[in-house]
């Protein structure tokens, strides 16, 4: 049963990340729509964050005083319903829904990981926390791989959305069947707050908010969960913002590709997340440490990142930067199981919403600092020219070396056997 909680819930995080990379192959239809340019799809597809961030935080509780099987699917019940109001075309009506999708989303993540690290032992939690994320990113791969060919065969964008709102509304009638009840078990890796010595079964609201609050008082007051937070969202950004939102566009308009080629280039990004997410997390798990490793991974990613930037085409086959950047963003999950390691046990679910919170905020409060600095360097322009990507897009290199050096400054957290 555990596995199967698991899976249901990485599948659900697998549907979410669909949704929220779908926007980046649709640029054109959904500026028609909107009424908007480009830069205005951008900004209305990252209010996507501002859902997801601060309902992190509230998952995170809700997972520790409540258990999965009574929010997870309330969240997912959000995401369809997100999904269907931004098919209405309407941007008011829009911006609500890809708010609603990200706020009901934040349940995936915090579920899926919690049910990774409650569920099995210890020793295996790296591991699984990339595998969940490798579904994430499979989600994401195929809101650019697959729906990219679709709209570009004819399919009408609203129809997609219409029919992932229906497919949303049904994974929460199947999340809420097939979740297990939360039972106090003697041996669990992690002890749920309701199941610790003298906690109420049936608290009060009182109670229950004055808990939640002490709980998020305890992790946020702790320096090293804001250096994970801090960590992963550096290392999240380039995937979040430049590729799952510009990536298209960057390709087509700075280097000339095909829609085509370019869906297929920048969705090799997400699909490397697939196989670096386990990869990295299983590599950690094997030698007990975490701190080498996501400071290799972001060593690669810096240099891949400043390939694409910078780097003259066609010098390497066709998709390997992409992979490759993809593979080593993987790292940017390591700190949720430094975070988790790093606090009381029994606030697992907390201690990741509220790493997801810190990290989604980064994209959140970004993402549309990216679109109004590459419009503003563009003046104006009818064609955004590869210039005007890398002035905008180079303070990420940045944040990657600041990342880098943070973690220096992270404690090690893994049992080295």
């Amino acid at each position: 049963m555990a596995v199967v909680a698991w899976l249901v819930a990485a599948l659900y995080y697998f549907y979410q990340y669909v949704l929220r990379s779908a926007p980046a192959v649709m640029m054109p239809q959904l500026s028609d729509a909107f009424g908007v340019g480009t830069a205005g799809v951008a900004s209305i597809a990252g209010l996507f964050y501002y859902g997801y961030s601060p309902f992190s935080l509230v998952a995170g509780v809700a997972m520790d005083r409540l258990g999965p099987r009574r929010v997870v699917p309330i969240g997912a019940l959000g995401v369809g319903i997100g999904a269907l109001l931004f098919a209405t075309g309407d941007s008011g009506v829009a911006s609500v829904g890809r708010v609603l999708q990200g706020a009901g989303g934040a349940f995936a993540l915090v579920g899926a990981f919690y049910l990774a690290t409650t569920s099995f032992p210890p020793s295996r939690a790296a591991t699984l926390v990339g595998a969940t994320q490798m579904f994430g990113m499979a989600g994401g791969s195929a809101g650019q791989f697959v729906v990219g060919p679709l709209i570009s065969a004819g399919m009408v964008w609203a129809t997609f959305w219409y029919g992932m709102g229906a497919v949303g509304l049904a994974i929460a009638v199947c999340l809420f069947l097939l979740l297990p009840r939360e039972r106090c078990q003697p041996g669990a890796s992690q002890v749920p707050a309701k199941c610790q010595p003298g906690a109420s079964q049936v608290p009060g609201t009182n109670d229950w908010m004055r808990a939640a609050l002490v709980a998020m008082r305890t992790v946020f007051s702790y320096p090293q969960s804001w250096l994970c937070g801090a960590i992963a969202g550096l290392l999240m950004i380039p995937t979040t913002i430049f590729d799952m939102i510009w990536g298209v566009r960057y390709l087509q308009e700075a280097h000339g590709f095909a829609y085509g080629d370019a869906v297929m280039r920048s969705a090799a990004v997400p699909l490397g997340w697939i196989v670096g997410a386990p990869l990295l997390g299983f590599v950690s798990d094997r030698i007990g440490r975490r701190r080498p490793v996501i400071a290799g991974g972001a060593a690669a990613l810096f240099a891949c990142l400043a390939f694409i930037l910078y780097g003259p085409l066609d010098v390497l086959p066709p998709y390997t930067v992409g992979l490759v950047a993809g593979v080593a963003s993987g790292s940017s999950m390591l700190p949720y199981i430094v975070i988790k390691e790093a606090n009381p046990p029994e606030l697992g679910g907390t201690a990741t919403g509220v790493i997801n919170f810190l990290n989604f905020s980064f994209s959140a409060l970004l993402g549309p600092v990216f679109a109004g600095l590459l419009a503003r360097v563009a003046a104006g322009a009818e064609s955004r020219t590869l210039e005007h990507y890398q002035t905008t897009f180079t303070p990420l290199l940045l944040g990657v070396a600041i990342a880098i050096g943070l973690t220096f400054v992270l404690k090690e957290t893994g049992k080295k056997p």
